[in-house]
């Protein structure tokens, strides 16, 4: 198997883990799971590391074998390398696309849920005021009786 080969088939890897984790994030919100997002998005930093780095190492050999350095580079260099080095270029691409439209998803659900949040709270804090008095008791309008007293 060829360098090019070894780095994509590691790249590819990383990205199934990472589209894995998009699973998991996606069913927490779905699940109301909320807790378990701090937690998701450690993993997900720490395979976007990972990716980043397997990005320069797969990099580093294509500049070593003579090929250019970016994605020009890459796609000469697994065409250079034969079909099943060229079919892994292409299916690390299609996969990371995937990764990327699934991570922006997610991202706007998250952003969903914290503007329903935030438009939730500026409404309870702008509401308590008109029906309660700063000693908490319930504002009453008129001459109405308060049903508790304390």
């Amino acid at each position: 198997m060829n360098t090019m080969l070894l780095y994509l088939h590691a790249e590819k890897t990383c990205v199934e883990e990472f589209l894995g984790i998009l699973d998991q994030e996606e069913q927490a919100m779905a699940d109301a799971r909320f807790g378990e997002l701090p937690t998701i998005t450690e993993q997900k930093v720490a395979l976007l590391d990972r990716m980043a780095t397997l990005d320069r190492q797969r990099e580093t050999a294509q500049v070593a074998l003579g090929f250019e350095p970016g994605p020009d580079g890459a796609d000469a260099a697994a065409a250079a390398a034969g079909e099943p080095t060229r079919q892994a270029w292409v299916a690390l691409l299609a996969l990371a696309e995937e990764a990327k439209a699934r991570n922006l998803r997610n991202g706007s659900m998250v952003h969903s849920h914290l503007d329903f949040t935030q438009r939730a709270l500026h409404f309870l804090q702008s509401s308590v005021q008109l029906f309660y008095g700063p000693d908490g008791a319930r504002k009453t309008s008129g001459s109405g009786n308060r049903l508790a007293l304390g």
